[in-house]
C-alpha cells in the first residue's frame, strides 16, 4: 500500500479524494456528474485512474442511486441501453488497438455538444427505443475508452422525471461499468494496481453519495434538464480540449 500512495503526491490525492466526494454527491442528486467531472482532471493529474478505477467507482456509485429509487426504474429503457451499451463496449475494446483514440474522442465529442445545442433549442428528444439503443453504443464505446459514458444516455433520457432518470440511468450505468471492466480485465488493461486504487478511493466516493440524500428531492425536473446539459457540455469541452493538448 506505501508504494502504491507513493506512486501520486499527496497534493494529488487530496484533489482526486475531494473531486470523488463532489462527483458522488452530483451523481446522487442529477444521475450523471461522477466521471464527467473526475475523469478530465484524473487524466491529467490522476492517469492511473482512468479507465478502469473509474469505470469501478462509477459503477458503484450508479449501483447504489439505483437501489435507492428502485421502484422508479422503466424497464424497457433499460434493456435497450444495455443492448446498445454492450455492442458500444465491445467496438470500444477493438478500437482501443485499431483506432487513434484522439479521433473517437473529438468525433464523441462533438457529437454531444449538437445533441446538447438541439435539446437548448427545443428538440424534444425522448427515450424511444431507437434512440437508447443509439445512446447505449455511444455510451459503451465512450465509456470503455474514457470511464465517461453518461452524456449520450442522459441527452436520450433528459425528459424522464428526475427520479425515474436517476434510477434507469444509475443502472445502465452500473451494468454497462461492469461489462467494459470485465471486457478491460480479460484484455489485460485493469491491473491490480488499479484495483487497489478503487479501493483506496471507495471511502470518499460512499461519503459523496450519503450527502446527496436530501437534496435529491428538491430538484425539479426543468432544473434536472438544465443540469444535465450543462454537466453533458462541460463534459464534452474539457475532452476536446484534452484532446487537442495532448
Amino acid at each position: 500500500m506505501a508504494a502504491l500512495i507513493d506512486l501520486v503526491d499527496p497534493l494529488s490525492w487530496l484533489l482526486m479524494a475531494l473531486l470523488i466526494v463532489l462527483a458522488a454527491f452530483l451523481q446522487g442528486v442529477g444521475g450523471v456528474g461522477f466521471a464527467m467531472l473526475v475523469a478530465p482532471i484524473a487524466a491529467l493529474v490522476f492517469p492511473q485512474l482512468v479507465p478502469g478505477p473509474l469505470l469501478a467507482l462509477g459503477g458503484s456509485v450508479s449501483l447504489l442511486a439505483a437501489l435507492r429509487e428502485r421502484q422508479h426504474i422503466v424497464p424497457n429503457v433499460v434493456v435497450c441501453a444495455l443492448g446498445g451499451r454492450a455492442t458500444g463496449s465491445i467496438i470500444a475494446i477493438l478500437a482501443m488497438t485499431q483506432l487513434p483514440i484522439e479521433a473517437v474522442n473529438l468525433g464523441f465529442a462533438l457529437a454531444i455538444l449538437v445533441a446538447v445545442a438541439l435539446s437548448a433549442w427545443g428538440l424534444r428528444i425522448l427515450a424511444s427505443k431507437r434512440n437508447m439503443i443509439l445512446a447505449g453504443i455511444a455510451s459503451g464505446i465512450m465509456g470503455t475508452l474514457t470511464s465517461v459514458g453518461a452524456p449520450a444516455l442522459a441527452i436520450a433520457m433528459q425528459n424522464l422525471a428526475p427520479a425515474q432518470l436517476r434510477a434507469s440511468l444509475g443502472l445502465i450505468l452500473f451494468l454497462g461499468a461492469s461489462l467494459s471492466l470485465v471486457l478491460l480485465i480479460v484484455s489485460g488493461l485493469f491491473s491490480l494496481q488499479q484495483a487497489m486504487l478503487s479501493i483506496v478511493l471507495y471511502p470518499f466516493m460512499l461519503l459523496g453519495f450519503t450527502l446527496s440524500g436530501q437534496l435529491r428531492h428538491k430538484v425539479s425536473l426543468p432544473l434536472m434538464r438544465r443540469l444535465l446539459l450543462g454537466i453533458c457540455s462541460l463534459s464534452a469541452v474539457v475532452l476536446i480540449t484534452r484532446t487537442l493538448w495532448q
